[in-house]
């Protein structure tokens, strides 16, 4: 998932359906998403596709599965995705199903990110967080 705005990242079907709802959460509160599962259409190179989107996005969010965390060591296109976003200023980690700690051990520098958890916070609270980090950095204007 990505935007101009922000852009989560998401690997195998297990983690679709939470990134779905994040996806969702976002839009309806105004936050333009670029998401691959609704946004790459047939024919097109995923990999040119992700690529852009990366180059247009403002904020990028990592949502961390478990299956993520089994994708990242296989450097699969997720790894690829999440070396990009790691050179980003504004790169939020959303852990949902899994702990820091777990993520720590495969990616100490996404780790090392201020995040959110959804055991803390509930996935509509994690999106209105995340669509008031958005605002502020499109509206630099707004901030305090």
């Amino acid at each position: 998932m990505h935007s101009t705005s922000e852009r989560p990242s998401h690997s195998e079907r297990s983690s679709r359906l939470p990134c779905m709802e994040l996806h969702d959460l976002l839009e309806s509160r105004g936050v333009r998403v670029w998401f691959s599962e609704k946004d790459v259409g047939l024919g097109v190179p995923l990999l040119r596709a992700i690529d852009k989107g990366l180059a247009n996005s403002k904020v990028g969010i990592v949502l961390v599965t478990p299956a993520l965390l089994r994708r990242l060591p296989t450097e699969s296109i997720a790894d690829k995705e999440l070396s990009a976003l790691l050179a980003r200023e504004r790169l939020v980690p959303v852990v949902h199903g899994t702990t820091y700690e777990a993520l720590r051990e495969v990616s100490p520098l996404l780790a090392s990110r201020s995040g959110l958890s959804t055991v803390e916070d509930s996935m509509a609270s994690v999106a209105a967080k995340l669509a008031e980090l958005v605002t502020l950095e499109l509206c630099p204007a707004t901030k305090p």
